[in-house]
């Protein structure tokens, strides 16, 4: 079993993962749209974080521009799409592979640490010196985890989240109800972009420094957080969907500690074999979700009065 230490590092990290899968699962599932910008954007709210706070601006508001410099990014992808008629793919390549550089500007070099100056989690951690020091970041990332939430949930809901939900949903039928679909689809990116680099911002300062070299894979654990969060769900409704989003984000952070703590001695297992711990996670969370619509399938056909009555009933 975990450790104090692993559990409360395993919670942390899947807290800063889930606005990555909110990202991704604004992108994927609400417009149809792969974006490998995040792999940019994620560093990207890193470095600007990091090099605001060393020049004496606020944690929170270096945080704020770093989401900031995130939607800009992102925005950047959805014109290359919409206004060049770049594909939706080689345009977010094009923008990520150019954040490098603009990255290593930034900062002045690929890593670049914090230097012991105050952080997001300085004002917890010293007005609350008996709290433990693994459980201060905890606490802070899952008040912006919820505070993100209710946002999102609430943008979903209001005319312009319904707008970008039937842009993913059916553009030709959108168009048709004057909706300017371009439009959503850069807003969508770029808002998706923009949760990515707050999350670089929060892993930066978590970390306690920026690196260039943060966002590679980021994708990957995007996807398998929610993948792994609508295998455990299945999601209907947008609430649902962005719980499922923050459920599989942290189960995937505890399965792959508990793995690396229970049989990293046993199967020799590094700190490196995350990745491909994170393929199979992958996959199980993929075939675990057709195993299980079969198994409701066949319940269906086995018992359809009884399917019938409780729908009823709902």
């Amino acid at each position: 079993m975990l450790n104090q230490i692993a559990f409360y590092g395993a919670l942390e990290s899947g807290l800063i993962y889930s606005l990555v899968a909110f990202s991704i699962y604004l992108s994927f599932r609400i417009l149809d749209f792969p974006d490998l910008t995040v792999e940019g954007t994620f560093p990207l709210g890193g470095a600007v974080a990091i090099v605001l706070i060393i020049h004496g601006f606020n944690p929170w508001f270096a945080s704020l521009i770093a989401a900031m410099t995130g939607f800009i990014a992102g925005a950047v992808t959805g014109f290359l799409n919409v206004g060049l008629k770049i594909m939706h793919l080689l345009a977010s390549i094009l923008v990520m592979y150019a954040l490098y550089s603009i990255n290593l500007r930034i900062m002045g070099r690929p890593n670049l640490p914090l230097g012991g100056r105050s952080s997001v989690l300085s004002a917890l951690s010293d007005n609350a010196p008996n709290l433990h020091y693994a459980l201060v970041p905890v606490i802070v990332f899952a008040l912006i985890v919820l505070a993100v939430t209710v946002l999102l949930y609430l943008f979903m809901k209001s005319e312009t989240g319904l707008a970008m939900r039937a842009t993913g949903a059916n553009s030709r039928m959108a168009r048709a109800q004057g909706i300017s679909t371009g439009a959503m689809i850069i807003l969508g990116i770029a808002i998706a972009n923009a949760l990515v680099a707050l999350a670089g911002a929060m892993f930066a300062q978590s970390r306690q420094a920026a690196d260039v070299g943060a966002g590679i894979g980021i994708l990957v654990i995007g996807l398998a957080s929610l993948i792994g969060g609508e295998a455990v769900l299945n999601p209907k409704k947008v609430a649902t969907a962005l719980i499922a989003c923050i459920i599989g984000s942290v189960l995937f952070r505890l399965i792959v500690a508990i793995a690396l703590e229970t049989m990293g001695d046993t199967l020799h297992l590094l700190p490196g074999d995350i990745n491909l711990l994170t393929a199979i996670l992958m996959l199980i969370a993929i075939k675990f979700g057709s195993i299980r619509g079969f198994f409701l399938n066949f319940y269906r056909r086995k018992f359809p009065r009884s399917t019938a009555k409780t729908a009823e009933e709902k």
